[in-house]
């Protein structure tokens, strides 16, 4: 049965992925230093903006529900910001090494938009924000992952 129980908790679930998404822009932006990224550094500000938004219609709909929008992040997400920084003092926040990391923070977003869809129980109004949100960020993941093809080729 289609609940508003479970909308609540996919929406909050996805919350938190957009939570981790802004953090780790951010943590992008802060690692590039070069003048020569300025163009990443756009892309990642504007990749965080985006999700940014994505937050307020996710808890625009939890409130809807009768919900308490969360304001915390998924665990995978703090341990893929700890990696990240861990890499970086390895070897160093070249262009490819940042993008290598985005992509991998991109695949996580869209696997848990996908288990947000695949759920049975999540009502259909409730998918197609879902949906939208996946589809803007399957955009952000392909031009991250063009970007990281484009230099490491």
């Amino acid at each position: 049965m289609k609940t508003h129980e479970a909308c609540i908790s996919a929406l909050n679930d996805l919350i938190k992925i957009n939570n981790d998404r802004i953090e780790g822009y951010q943590k992008a932006v802060d690692e590039l230093k070069d003048s020569e990224d300025f163009d990443l550094k756009a892309l990642f500000v504007r990749m965080g903006m985006e999700s940014e938004q994505h937050r307020v219609e996710l808890a625009d709909m939890v409130l809807s529900y009768g919900g308490e929008a969360t304001d915390g992040s998924m665990v995978t997400g703090k341990l893929y910001r700890a990696w990240m920084d861990v890499k970086a003092l390895f070897t160093g926040s070249d262009r490819e090494t940042i993008l290598n990391s985005c992509e991998g923070g991109e695949d996580a977003a869209q696997k848990a938009y996908q288990m947000a869809l695949d759920d049975e129980d999540v009502m259909p109004e409730t998918k197609q924000l879902i949906a939208k949100q996946k589809s803007s960020l399957k955009e952000s993941h392909d031009e991250i992952k063009a970007l990281r093809d484009a230099v490491a080729n």
